[in-house]
C-alpha cells in the first residue's frame, strides 16, 4: 500500500482543498496558495472535488489547465472528481456533454497510473477495475481513502428511480468503502480519513429521510463507524462552509463521537485547512482553516 514514512516521527501534517477554482480571481490565486501550503510542510495536499464553477465549460483545454496546475504542486497532490466536472457536464452551459464520456476523460488525464500528481509522487493503490479515481494510501497510523460521490444527489438523476450510472457506481463505492473499513481494523489502525466531494446532509438521514443517492452510503458509512474502534474523519466540499464538526448520529439520535466531519473552503471562501496527525495527542487528529489570502498580522 501506498505510504509515506518517515523515521522516528510521530506528527505528521496535510492539507485539504476544494470547490476551486471558481473564478478568474481564485484560478491566479490558487497557484499561490498552494506555494503556501507546501512552504508549511505538509506531506501531501487533498482537492476534493469542483476544480470548475457549476456554469463552466467541461472542456477538455479546462481539464488540461487544471492537470497542469495540480501536477505543478510541489508536494504530491491527490484530487478527487465532483459533480462540476463530470455529472453535471450534460448542462447546456457546461457544453452539453455526456457526463459518463467526460469521467472518463478525467480518469484517462488525472488518475492514469498508480501516483498521485504533484512535482513528487505519493505511490496510491488502487481496487482493480474501472474505477482509478478510488485510492488509498497510508500517513503514519492513518488510512486516507478517496472515494467518487459527487454532489447533485450521487448522480441519481432527477426521477425517483435511479439513474443507469448510479446502479453501476454505487455498488463499487460502498465496497470500496466496506474493504477499507475491514483493512483499518485488520491492521488495528488509528484511524480512517474518508475523501468525497458531496455533502451528503447528514441532518435529513439522521432525522430518516436521507437523500436518495446518498442513503445507502451513510447506512453503512454509519454501520462501519459504530464497530470501529478508532477516529473516523469525513472530508468533503459541496457547500462552499468552512466547518468541523459530528454531523453523524447512531439510530437512537445520539451523537457518534469517534466520527468528524470536516468540510473545505468553497466559492467565493478561499482557504485551506491543515490535518495533524500527532500520535502523542489524546484525540490524534486535529485541524487548523487557514482563510486565503493570509490576514496581515
Amino acid at each position: 500500500m501506498g505510504a509515506i514514512s518517515q523515521a522516528h516521527a510521530d506528527v505528521w501534517r496535510f492539507a485539504l482543498i476544494g470547490d476551486t477554482p471558481y473564478s478568474n480571481y481564485e484560478r491566479a490565486e490558487l497557484p499561490k496558495m498552494l506555494d503556501a501550503i507546501a512552504d508549511s510542510q505538509v506531506e501531501f495536499v487533498a482537492h476534493i472535488g469542483d476544480i470548475k464553477s457549476g456554469k463552466d465549460r467541461c472542456d477538455d483545454s479546462l481539464f488540461a489547465d487544471r492537470h497542469n496546475l495540480f501536477n505543478a504542486s510541489r508536494v504530491p497532490f491527490v484530487y478527487v472528481p465532483g459533480d462540476n466536472e463530470w455529472s453535471d457536464c450534460d448542462r447546456v452551459s457546461n457544453g452539453s456533454y455526456d457526463p459518463q464520456e467526460r469521467l472518463n476523460k478525467l480518469r484517462s488525464l488525472f488518475w492514469r497510473d498508480a501516483q498521485s500528481l504533484g512535482q513528487k509522487k505519493l505511490a496510491l493503490e488502487r481496487p482493480a477495475g474501472n474505477y482509478p479515481e478510488h485510492t488509498r494510501f497510508r500517513l503514519g497510523p492513518v488510512l486516507f481513502v478517496t472515494l467518487n460521490v459527487p454532489g447533485g444527489n450521487n448522480n441519481w438523476g432527477l426521477t425517483s428511480q435511479p439513474s443507469p450510472e448510479f446502479l453501476t457506481r454505487n455498488p463499487i463505492v460502498l465496497a470500496w468503502l466496506k474493504d477499507n473499513f475491514d483493512l483499518a481494523r485488520r491492521e488495528k489502525l488509528a484511524a480512517i480519513v474518508l475523501l468525497f466531494q458531496a455533502n451528503p446532509a447528514f441532518p435529513h438521514f439522521n432525522q430518516g429521510f436521507g437523500h436518495h443517492g446518498y442513503r445507502d452510503f451513510l447506512e453503512l458509512l454509519r454501520q462501519e463507524t459504530a464497530q470501529f474502534t478508532g477516529q473516523v474523519v469525513a472530508v468533503h466540499g459541496d457547500t462552499h462552509m468552512s466547518r468541523i464538526d459530528h454531523p453523524l448520529r447512531d439510530k437512537q439520535g445520539r451523537p457518534m463521537n469517534n466520527f468528524v466531519r470536516v468540510e473545505t473552503f468553497g466559492y467565493p471562501m478561499m482557504g485551506w485547512t491543515r490535518g495533524i496527525i500527532d500520535t502523542e495527542s489524546p484525540s490524534l487528529l486535529r485541524f487548523e482553516t487557514h482563510p486565503w489570502p493570509p490576514k496581515q498580522p
